[in-house]
């Protein structure tokens, strides 16, 4: 019965969608969580390495002398690409449903998101879509910014405090602002 007219009208019949992950997926997502939060999570700054080789046991690829801080929630291990000498700063959010690749020397600053999915508007059901990030060597995901779907940050790109890109940065750029406006060249560092 309709209550706006009181009249019945037959029920359209609802669409059941598949979750966007297996039981076997979301059962290992647990697993990790319970394995970083006793683990990891309370961990000391310093202790980098430890929390390095909990990632790897989990299938990140992680290179050497990266630094990564015990409040650094990520997602899904499996899908997380970190190179050498790079940073993940106190908080980072990795939410890595996609894969998400950073390259050497990278820093992403405190507070930062990085998010590799989004859902496809146009459907009714709203499936989620994975959309692979990358940050290339030399760049900086400086505090509180915000990395979308499908994004690639360019070499020695520096994307400002509170930034939001939505479209890929140029190399050697700096970037501010939502959404993120080029502000001027950076010059390429010396190696």
């Amino acid at each position: 019965m309709d209550r706006g007219t009181g009249t019945s009208q037959p029920l359209e019949p609802v669409e059941r969608h598949q979750p966007s992950f297996s039981l076997g997926n979301r059962l290992s997502r647990v697993g990790w969580g319970l394995c970083w939060l006793l683990l990891a999570r309370w961990t000391p700054p310093p202790l980098h390495r430890w929390r390095c080789m909990l990632l790897r046991l989990w299938g990140a690829e992680i290179g050497r002398g990266a630094r990564i801080y015990g409040s650094v929630r990520v997602w899904h291990p499996a899908n997380l690409e970190v190179g050498e000498g790079s940073v993940l700063g106190p908080r980072v959010r990795c939410y890595n449903q996609g894969r998400i690749r950073i390259g050497r020397s990278v820093v992403v600053s405190q507070d930062a998101s990085l998010c590799a999915s989004t859902h496809d508007v146009a459907d009714p059901l709203f499936p989620l879509r994975l959309r692979p990030i990358r940050i290339e060597d030399h760049a900086w995901v400086a505090a509180e910014a915000f990395v979308g779907p499908g994004v690639r940050v360019g070499t020695g790109a520096v994307l400002g405090a509170r930034g939001v890109a939505m479209r890929d940065l140029a190399p050697w750029t700096f970037f501010s602002g939502n959404p993120a406006q080029p502000l001027k060249l950076r010059p390429p560092l010396q190696e």
